[in-house]
């Protein structure tokens, strides 16, 4: 829906943008509020939340536009520009963190390829019984997602360059772009050389037939509002950095719920976007957004921090530790048999939902 349908919408950018500068250039005057201490935080993180779906939203409509699979690739970028500001901040915030783009890059993994995917087709399987989806276009994601997360999460333990599971430089500059060029690759095969492979029996993604399709005049809008809620978000990245890092540590969680943390804030509004797919029968496309997405984390993100961490001689550590390499491979062969055959049903959904929740109590109890 265009954003004159939605005045919120409208709103909520330009509130986020107007809130993320006085944020960071009236900091003391901020400071001096009585009661801003506790109240601040919490107004910044409910703008930031708002924000996010603001600029999804706004993707939204460019990508309605543009048409399937560009769409697809608008509201990836747009979520990778908001993962990444978020990613960053919380590594230089306080004594950094050089563990948090690995933890929300597997948490996005795991939330995706099977939070998100098993939510999916079990959604689908209950109404529908099976669904079908294009069996090239899910290996396409899966024979570039398999070793793009093999390179960046567990090569890092076996590699002698560097002490402890890290890349030293010329192992990040290569690493960042061999995921580069692996990514642009899938781009072109998916965009131009193999189209066909990412849309439904129909020729076609998209949601609705009958829905509304926004005028130059709503795009032109919606284009301007989607840059105004990223450098808000972008700017208050690090304020929201500063606030879950106290709150996790205020609540003695461990700090590898951080990642998950981000990635769930992150991913919330496409994984909105992939259910409704799924419930209107619409499997392919909800593989578009989910697999798009994870693949996405990877491919764009790990050289954004590679690069950041070697400007700002930032510590970064990749290599994930032994239960989740065990838990991460699991996964890959789960996808492998869920997107082998064409067609879903529940089952696979309820596999790939316990490995999550698996995911999420080793969190706890490792």
């Amino acid at each position: 829906m265009p954003a004159s349908r939605h005045p919120t919408a409208f709103i909520t950018p330009v509130v986020a943008l107007g809130v993320a500068i006085a944020a960071t250039v009236f900091p003391d005057l901020i400071k001096a509020i009585p009661g801003s201490a506790t109240v601040w935080p919490i107004v910044e993180f409910a703008i930031l939340g708002a924000a996010v779906f603001a600029a999804v939203h706004h993707a939204d409509v460019v990508a309605h536009r543009t048409g399937e699979p560009y769409g697809t690739l608008v509201l990836t970028i747009a979520v990778m520009v908001i993962e990444v500001s978020l990613i960053i901040s919380i590594m230089l915030a306080g004594d950094g963190s050089p563990t948090l783009a690995r933890d929300t890059i597997f948490g996005v993994i795991m939330v995706v390829c099977n939070g998100l995917v098993g939510l999916c087709i079990i959604m689908g399987g209950l109404k529908y019984g099976e669904q079908g989806f294009h069996i090239s276009g899910a290996r396409a994601y899966l024979v570039v997602l398999m070793p793009l997360a093999t390179m960046t999460l567990i090569l890092p333990n076996y590699t002698i360059s560097a002490p402890g599971a890290a890349f030293n430089v010329t192992q990040l500059v290569f690493v960042a772009v061999a995921t580069i060029v692996l990514y642009g690759i899938f781009l072109y095969v998916q965009t131009v050389r193999h189209r066909d492979y990412f849309l439904s029996d129909d020729g076609t993604t998209t949601a609705d037939e009958h829905a509304h399709v926004p005028s130059d005049r709503e795009v032109a809008i919606s284009v301007v509002l989607l840059v105004a809620a990223l450098v808000g978000v972008v700017l208050l990245a690090k304020h929201f950095a500063e606030t879950v890092k106290l709150g996790v540590a205020a609540a003695g969680a461990p700090i590898g719920i951080i990642g998950l943390l981000v990635a769930m804030m992150v991913l919330l509004p496409e994984s909105l976007a992939a259910l409704r797919a799924a419930k209107r029968n619409e499997l392919q496309k909800s593989i578009n957004l989910a697999l798009g997405s994870s693949l996405a984390t990877i491919g764009l993100t790990i050289p954004a921090v590679c690069a950041v961490a070697i400007v700002l001689n930032q510590p970064l550590s990749l290599g994930l530790e032994t239960r989740d390499i065990v838990l991460m491979v699991l996964t890959f062969g789960v996808s492998l048999v869920t997107f082998g055959g064409g067609r879903t049903n529940i089952l696979p959904g309820v596999v790939h939902l316990v490995l999550f929740a698996t995911y999420v109590f080793l969190i706890f109890a490792p």
